[in-house]
Formats: structure tokens, C-alpha cells, sequence
């Protein structure tokens, strides 16, 4: 099956408004640019997004949170973002902040159909005791809060401790951005912008993917393949690239020793 779409406009044109989004990528590195762009153009609003982190002021996600496109987010880290902080302090975004694994396993767990499963992770903390501000009035009062959450006691290795119940999480559209995809939708990423785009791609209803590199069937190794087809509804050929970096930290040449 052919799953080629010609343009970005048309592969998000199926994302209504208040959709759920399972973004891949980890920082600014691996995100799905083109397709974020275009939800941009399209003016979908109300969005929930479900990824690592929301990008920075000025890319990724932040150019959807910065025209207040996005109503929610589920995320591990945020801390790139001032316009991410304004809105969630001034009670304008609600933020599900989830432990980076817990948010992976979480997003995997919902595309492998497992509903729950339990982590040590946040055992003896508010992320299972609750508490923790999802939401904040424009006083900076809490106006909803996180929900403790079933726990249990399990021994392993001999020895016994608390672990954490957490839900699955699947999405209504998945988009992911690889190195590499065919016509049929199977996607093959490249060193660490593979970071959450299989789990993305897995946990979508729907998934779209942008590739950089577009190929024909059977151009691909079978054993290369990260992302089988049949997650992928729709694929795009990406166009003009820009690979930016968060924090680029440099000396100066006077710094630099002979030996350097």
C-alpha cells in the first residue's frame, strides 16, 4: 500500500481541533517539524500533546504553544521553554509532568495494548501520592491536581518495595520524523533522533510520518527497520531541514591550549 501524501497540509489535514498528539523526538533533536508547521498553517487549536518536552520559544512545540494552539501537555521536561513556565504559572496550560521512563513506557505500553503497568518509579513521592499542580488558577492557587495513584508492594531479587500503577497512554494521532521511510510506511531513524519517535509511532491512532529521505520498497533493509509500516497511516518527503540546537556552549580560540 502506497502511503504517500504529496504535502504537509494534506497529511494533518484529518486533525480536528482538541485531537491528542503523540510527538516524537527529544529536545529539538528527531521532532517532526514539517508537520508541526503545518498544523501551524492549519490552525488547529485545543490541542493535548504528549511528548518529551515542548520544544523552545521559537520551534518545535513552542510555536504551537506560543499562539495558544495547545491547551495540555504531558511531558517530562520543560525547561527550554519561558513561554512554557508563563502560561502553566498563570494558569493558562495545564502540564501532566511524568518521569522521562515512565513517560516512555507509558506511550509503548499503549501501543503494545497494555492498559496499566507497575514502576518503582515515583514510589513515595506525589507522583503516587498525588498533589501535584496540573493546573493553577491566575492566582497561582492549584485548581487541580494529580490524583494518587494504586499502589503495591512487590519483591524482587529478594527484596520487596513500593511500586506505582500508571496508565497507558494512546494518542489520536502519532507524529514522528525519521532518517528514512518507503511508500509503505516502514521508517528507520537515525543515532539519538530516535528518541521517542518508535514510541510515538506506536501509541497514535493514526501516525503520521515525515522522512528525510524518501525510498521505494525494498530499498530498506528488513533488519534496519525500527518502525514496521503497519503503525504508519500516512508518510511525507520532508523539505529544508533546519537542525537547530537548544544551547550551544563554544570557547574562544584564547582559551585553547597548543595541545587542544
Amino acid at each position: 500500500m502506497d502511503k504517500v501524501v504529496t504535502s504537509a497540509a494534506d497529511a494533518v489535514a484529518d486533525i480536528p481541533d482538541g485531537a491528542t498528539l503523540a510527538v516524537g523526538g527529544f529536545g529539538l533533536c528527531g521532532i517532526p517539524s514539517v508537520l508541526i508547521q503545518a498544523l501551524l498553517d492549519a490552525g488547529t487549536t485545543d490541542l493535548e500533546a504528549v511528548s518529551n518536552n515542548c520544544g523552545v520559544d521559537d520551534w518545535g512545540l513552542g510555536l504551537l504553544l506560543g499562539e495558544r494552539r495547545i491547551r495540555r501537555m504531558v511531558s517530562s521536561y520543560v525547561g527550554e521553554n519561558k513561554e512554557f513556565a508563563r502560561q502553566y504559572l498563570s494558569g493558562e496550560l495545564e502540564v501532566e509532568l511524568t518521569p522521562q521512563g515512565t513517560l516512555a513506557e507509558r506511550m509503548r505500553a499503549g501501543g503494545s495494548g497494555i492498559p496499566a503497568f507497575f514502576t518503582a518509579t515515583g514510589g513515595g513521592t506525589q507522583v503516587a501520592e498525588g498533589g501535584l499542580p496540573w493546573r493553577y488558577d491566575d492566582s497561582g492557587n492549584v485548581v487541580i491536581a494529580s490524583p494518587p495513584k494504586e499502589t503495591r508492594d512487590f519483591a524482587m531479587n529478594g527484596e520487596s518495595r513500593e511500586y506505582v500503577l500508571e496508565e497507558a497512554i494512546v494518542a489520536d494521532f502519532g507524529l514522528v520524523r525519521a532518517w528514512k521511510g518507503d511508500r509503505h510506511g516502514n521508517l528507520v531513524y537515525r543515532d539519538s533522533a530516535r528518541n521517542f519517535n518508535p514510541l510515538a509511532a506506536m501509541c497514535g491512532r493514526l501516525t503520521i510520518a515525515e522522512v528525510e529521505h524518501l525510498v521505494e520498497p525494498g530499498e530498506i533493509d528488513p533488519d534496519h527497520v525500527v518502525t514496521p509500516g503497519i503503525f504508519v497511516r500516512h508518510i511525507l518527503q520532508g523539505q529544508n531541514y533546519e537542525k537547530r540546537i537548544e544551547k550551544r556552549t563554544t570557547r574562544t580560540a584564547s582559551r585553547l591550549g597548543a595541545g587542544s
